[in-house]
């Protein structure tokens, strides 16, 4: 519902028509007690949005760009994009007291070491994200990875009542919601490379409503849209996958030699066990966003991430 309000006053901004908002529970809304792996993947939270659409009972579509897949429906396309939030993962310690002693949400407080000492040797950490268990198994290799579904508040009262050890969230949805004070410390991507599209906001629309596309595409923001469209080629150029191991990460970077604005993107591929990583890193002029998220997709490939994508497809299909 934050994004579809704040969708609808950029539109209003630009000068376009009041929004109506339409409430479509998905089915990833409706499944809060299953494993998104297990369920069938983030797509759960698009499906009956994109089929409205595409059956004309709403005129544009609003999604965190991380729940979309690599390939949209025919007919259907990204035309805007808001100004990204923070893209990194958050972890979230309790407020209250536990077994690790009080604990600072002041982000500046905490470091790597800091979190691991708090945490302990084999704490339960809260996440879902076949992603983030990858990666962060690197970090705590004998952590309790368990399952946690449902609204931001009920997240926060299962960690506060003592049901975990903390929880692994996404900054944007803390910071947009006002609970940025939770957040103990934003994971750097060297720890944990976030999700392709995590903090950005996309608006889906018709291919041939040309009317709602070009109102949307006044508000799509240059920075985000080409950190995007960089991040979903990696996925592409990986086969096409929600649900894997695959972590993307598309931000500003030096100007060229000719004073062009350039991105660099760090992207890479872990078994589901954390113990075997394939890691890319290069970049391009922002004008040549898609080609670098797909020639990073293509040395992942090469380097071995496809032997690790066909293990984990393996394994999430036992």
């Amino acid at each position: 519902m934050w994004q579809a309000n704040a969708v609808a006053a950029h539109i209003a901004e630009h000068g376009g028509p009041a929004c109506r908002l339409v409430v479509i529970k998905t089915t990833g809304d409706r499944l809060q007690e299953e494993p998104l792996s297990e369920a069938g993947g983030k797509r759960l939270f698009v499906k009956e949005i994109e089929d409205a659409l595409l059956r004309d009972h709403i005129d544009l579509a609003v999604h965190s760009s991380k729940d979309l897949p690599a390939a949209l429906p025919p007919g259907l396309e990204i035309a805007g994009v808001l100004p990204r939030e923070d893209p990194l993962d958050a972890m979230v310690l309790p407020t209250t007291t536990g077994r690790h002693g009080a604990v600072s949400h002041q982000p500046a407080a905490m470091t790597i070491d800091d979190l691991v000492a708090c945490l302990g040797q084999t704490p339960a950490i809260g996440t879902g994200s076949v992603r983030r268990i990858a990666q962060l198994a690197r970090l705590f290799p004998n952590a309790r990875f368990e399952p946690i579904r449902g609204n931001l508040d009920t997240r926060l009262r299962k960690l506060d009542s003592g049901r975990y050890s903390a929880l692994v969230l996404a900054a944007a949805g803390l910071r947009r919601l006002g609970y940025q004070d939770r957040i103990s410390m934003t994971l750097p991507a060297e720890v944990c490379v976030p999700a392709p599209g995590q903090g950005i906001i996309a608006i889906e629309v018709r291919s041939d409503d040309r009317a709602v596309r070009e109102m949307v595409s006044g508000i799509r923001d240059a920075a985000a849209s080409a950190a995007l469209e960089a991040e979903r080629a990696v996925v592409e150029a990986l086969g096409g996958g929600c649900q894997t191991p695959v972590g993307a990460l598309a931000t500003p970077g030096a100007r060229g030699e000719a004073g062009e604005a350039v991105l660099e993107l760090v992207a890479c591929v872990v078994s589901l066990d954390g113990s075997r990583v394939v890691r890319g890193h290069q970049r391009a002029p922002v004008h040549d966003a898609k080609c670098l998220g797909q020639r990073v997709g293509v040395q992942l490939m090469n380097d071995g991430a496809g032997e690790i994508l066909a293990a984990s497809q393996r394994r999430g299909s036992e």
